[in-house]
């Protein structure tokens, strides 16, 4: 029997501002908006690059990443990226700050963190 395949995951994140956080991921990161509702001052939308997407909706409530919730789990998502220097070095002429700096971390991977819009944190590297 041939398993079936799954070809990806999305985090969805409650924005304070689905506006404000489409402008971050489009702008800052380079995805594309691939469905927004309604069309004009949206409250739930999706981005997508290449094979990562990412859910955002204004639910009338704050946001809680994981950081403010325990230390030692921050990471609201982890994006898998081939080279995680391009990237970095892409996301620096976009003027994006690291919350955490491309490095080779402890645990065996090679990559950097920056938050969003609403303090969601997302590692972006690969495996050594």
């Amino acid at each position: 029997m041939v398993r079936p395949a799954i070809s990806g995951i999305a985090p969805f994140f409650i924005a304070r501002d689905v506006p404000t956080a489409l402008s971050f991921y489009r702008d800052k990161l380079g995805f594309d908006v691939t469905y927004q509702e309604p069309e004009h001052a949206p409250f739930f939308a999706i981005v997508a690059r290449d094979g990562a997407m990412i859910f955002v909706k204004s639910a009338g409530i704050e946001p809680v990443p994981n950081h403010r919730r325990h230390a030692t789990a921050r990471w609201d998502a982890y994006v898998h990226v081939p080279d995680p220097d391009a990237l970095a070095a892409e996301f620096v002429s976009r003027g994006v700050a690291f919350s955490v700096p491309l490095e080779d971390t402890h645990d065996g991977l090679r990559g950097f963190e920056l938050k969003d819009a609403d303090g969601y944190v997302l590692f972006f590297g690969r495996p050594r």
